[in-house]
């Protein structure tokens, strides 16, 4: 096991924000608490219009107290150096690394500023780049902004990863914030032709802790190793959102790499924050979008990673899933119906021909 007490690997924390400075804000808190003494914080911002940037400065500065049921808040480490980067700046790597580096680990941050919404994928992709440019890590850390992480969620993943040089991406098990006591995600596996995220709304008896090999890490909360990124190359930036995390995990093991969950490393999560809407708005406007979106990146994923049988089961499931759309629509019991789905396999086809798919934006 690995003396996480000397020569820790550099670990760059990328958190996406868009329009949710309130749960970045908890999350970058809980993170300058934990007692990994090697890493870096990098915010990137996709073009929000809610004030974020400014909120986030705020609480930087030591103006901003954040309450949360996961930690006590500490004045202590206020200000916090914030180390403002345009994409542009990002883009090309242009950074003062020797003036960051002076500042102590858990009082300097940066942040990116994206001219606009580039999902997921883009967002991440951009800060991954400057990331691995400019800082030279060994691992990128990826986090939803809308989770609070424990104190040793990170050296947790470390002593794993640091096992095997083959293990190439690490997932932490996610806890629901609302109820810690059941399981957001224990990995993600493709079974039957069908994605499934293991032991969602489970309560959490370890039932899944001595199985630690999955298909798949969600990016809710995952360590990906630089070497393995470097490898086999980024989030599919099109995808957007849903499903790229699964994409590029299943690319890595394609490759050789290993995929694993560490349930020792906890993560708790609060899931569809950036939304921001009531249920109604979701059925209608962000989910029609969001069944496009989610259907159309899993049609790839199977089709570039699956075997002939998942191929099969895959297909079968979305006929019947189309089929039963369609019928609670016709008996009031849904308003989204068979379109999404249909409009989900149009872009596959384009995908398919090498035609440019759309690039939906939620």
């Amino acid at each position: 096991m690995m003396d996480i007490s000397s020569e820790c690997p550099r670990v760059a924390i990328i958190i996406l924000n868009w329009n949710g400075w309130r749960d970045t804000l908890e999350c970058l808190e809980s993170v300058y608490k934990i007692d990994y003494p090697n890493y870096d914080v990098v915010v990137v911002d996709n073009g929000s219009t809610d004030n974020s940037i400014e909120k986030i400065k705020e609480y930087c500065s030591g103006n901003i107290m954040v309450k949360s049921k996961f930690f006590k808040y500490d004045p202590t480490n206020k200000p916090i150096k914030i180390f403002e980067i345009c994409e542009d700046d990002a883009v090309k790597g242009k950074f003062n690394k020797k003036l960051y580096e002076k500042y102590d680990i858990n009082r300097r941050s940066i942040l990116i500023k994206n001219r606009k919404n580039y999902g997921f994928t883009g967002g991440n992709n951009i800060a991954i780049k400057f990331a691995i440019k400019v800082l030279d890590p060994d691992y990128i850390l990826l986090l939803n902004n809308d989770t609070a992480v424990n104190k040793n969620f990170l050296i947790e993943l470390i002593k794993v990863a640091e096992l095997d040089d083959r293990i190439g991406i690490l997932q932490s098990k996610i806890l629901k914030k609302d109820n810690p006591n059941i399981i957001d995600s224990a990995g993600i596996f493709i079974k039957l032709g069908r994605h499934i995220t293991r032991g969602s709304d489970e309560i959490d008896r370890g039932q899944y802790d001595d199985k630690p090999i999955i298909d798949a890490a969600s990016g809710t909360a995952c360590l990906f190793k630089c070497e393995m990124l470097k490898d086999v190359g980024l989030f599919e930036e099109d995808f957007f959102a849903y499903h790229e995390d699964t994409e590029l995990s299943l690319r890595a093991r394609k490759y050789g790499w290993i995929i694993k969950f560490v349930s020792n490393s906890v993560v708790f999560h609060k899931g569809h924050a950036t939304s921001k809407v009531n249920s109604r708005f979701i059925l209608n406007k962000f989910g029609y979008k969001m069944t496009i979106i989610s259907w159309r990146n899993l049609m790839i994923t199977i089709n570039k990673h699956g075997d002939y049988i998942q191929k099969i089961l895959f297909w079968i499931n979305f006929i019947r899933i189309i089929f039963m759309s369609w019928v609670g629509k016709r008996l009031g019991r849904n308003n989204i119906g068979a379109t999404p789905y249909i409009i989900a396999f149009r872009e596959f086809l384009k995908y398919k021909r090498g035609e440019k798919y759309e690039r939906y934006v939620l």
